[in-house]
């Protein structure tokens, strides 16, 4: 379902996709209201990459109102690999108003998701608390549920 989210495809669309919406969490689709961006690095072919984009795809009317979803294939725009870390088969980021916005997960990794989820809702409600905690001026939001490997043994 790649095709039906908005592609960046280069590093100039990128910047402008952040930089630009001022009140939407920025995930990766073009949507109205206030706006938290959301945007997905990595391959289009890559199959982590299809799942996750799926995914996306299912909550981009859900969040419209305030997140925006772009897919960004990092082979063609590799300007942000070196400085995102971006190594992984598939990684989500959200930005706010111009700014890196980090979650903790349970993971180490607060800059990103770098796996492709499976539940539509799980997914919704990270977007949501990112997003409110943005507009609470926060910089680093604590997620709904816990993905560390501590309890999976």
């Amino acid at each position: 379902m790649s095709y039906m989210l908005q592609h960046l495809r280069s590093g100039w669309a990128v910047d402008q996709a952040i930089m630009t919406e001022e009140e939407r969490l920025v995930v990766g689709a073009v949507c109205g209201g206030y706006s938290f961006q959301c945007i997905r690095f990595g391959h289009d072919y890559n199959y982590a990459c299809i799942k996750m984009d799926e995914l996306l795809y299912k909550v981009a009317d859900d969040v419209k109102n305030f997140c925006a979803i772009y897919l960004v294939d990092i082979t063609e725009v590799p300007d942000f690999n070196g400085m995102y870390e971006l190594y992984d088969p598939v990684s989500v980021m959200f930005f706010y108003r111009n700014k890196h916005m980090m979650i903790d997960l349970g993971t180490g990794n607060n800059n990103k998701i770098n796996w492709a989820m499976n539940d539509k809702q799980e997914l919704i409600d990270i977007i949501e608390t990112i997003y409110r905690g943005a507009r609470k001026g926060r910089g680093l939001v604590i997620s709904p549920k816990d993905y560390s490997t501590k309890y999976r043994y």
